[in-house]
């Protein structure tokens, strides 16, 4: 695959594949795809100080004018929202809106693993293991992901969920599993910010490990320790975190992004989950699965 191939992936609901309609796709395939564009990327795209300006401009009121044209455009269901789409005082506050909680209901079932957030998911039953993520030959680097070899020794041959939201998702995360959550710790805070998106990812995947991310470990009944983690990524303003550490519930907020593509990485111990058999056919084909927050993504082994 290159940057110029047309990104696809299985839609769970529809049973079908989806060429997604993706939001500034000539930037993106300009900036990761040419030689001019990887110079600006360099000099600034990647830079802090762009994704801050960009999200202070989608946070300004002028901004709310895009609300409904980007609805329209990508199809969204305002029925979803938990207010009014005239409602919103920018473009910011539509992206991190909330929704109505029966538009997302949590799969019940104790033995259930749910998905973080709204996107378009990858899985690595064994995260060690695996040489093909996106493009053969890329590899996840625990100990850079993680930041800590010590942690990244815990996960060893553990199962890994790589869920991408973009810009047209619910932008905002949930816990997986339920359990005790401890508090959130930042990773990188001050690095570059890159894409997220496979137009990015099939150059190189080290940008997961190279943006800003914060992880949470949460200890649940049945399966250990669970990390989650938010990586930032191009024009995302920040990573807030509205939960309370301590116990938590599988589905209950975790927090939300402001503007921009990010992702949500959920790790788990070794042997202790099993991912849905959709999941691991598509992943195995380096193929994303679009799914929503509270539907199954594993089951506890």
């Amino acid at each position: 695959m290159t940057v110029d191939t047309p990104i696809e992936f299985f839609d769970r609901y529809q049973q079908k594949m989806i060429t997604e309609d993706v939001y500034g796709e000539s930037f993106l395939r300009w900036i990761y795809g040419t030689p001019s564009g990887r110079l600006a990327l360099a000099v600034v795209a990647s830079r802090p100080a762009f994704s801050k300006w960009y999200g202070w401009r989608m946070s300004r009121p002028a901004s709310a004018r895009m609300v409904t044209p980007f609805v329209e455009e990508f199809g969204l269901d305002p029925a979803e929202f938990a207010d009014e789409v005239s409602s919103y005082g920018s473009f910011n506050e539509f992206f991190f809106r909330k929704l109505k909680p029966e538009a997302r209901p949590v799969d019940s079932d104790r033995s259930s693993v749910v998905f973080p957030a709204d996107g378009r998911h990858l899985c690595l039953p064994n995260v060690t293991k695996a040489d093909s993520f996106f493009v053969k030959g890329q590899r996840f680097d625990l100990e850079k992901l993680l930041g800590c070899k010590t942690l990244a020794a815990r996960f060893e041959n553990g199962s890994l969920l790589l869920s991408r939201l973009c810009p047209t998702d619910y932008h905002r995360y949930h816990f997986p599993v339920s359990g005790d959550a401890a508090v959130t710790r930042e990773l990188n805070e001050r690095n570059r910010l890159y894409s997220v998106s496979p137009i990015a990812l099939r150059q190189r995947l080290d940008y997961l490990w190279e943006n800003k991310r914060t992880l949470t470990l949460v200890e649940s009944p049945g399966i250990g320790e669970v990390a989650v983690l938010e990586i930032g990524a191009t024009c995302v303003g920040s990573i807030h975190q509205t939960y309370d550490p301590g116990t938590v519930a599988k589905g209950d907020e975790k927090g939300y992004f402001s503007f921009g593509g990010s992702s949500v990485i959920t790790l788990f111990p070794e042997g202790s989950i099993t991912f849905s058999d959709d999941l691991v056919e598509w992943s195995s084909k380096q193929t994303e699965v679009y799914a929503r927050v509270g539907d199954i993504c594993a089951r506890v082994n």
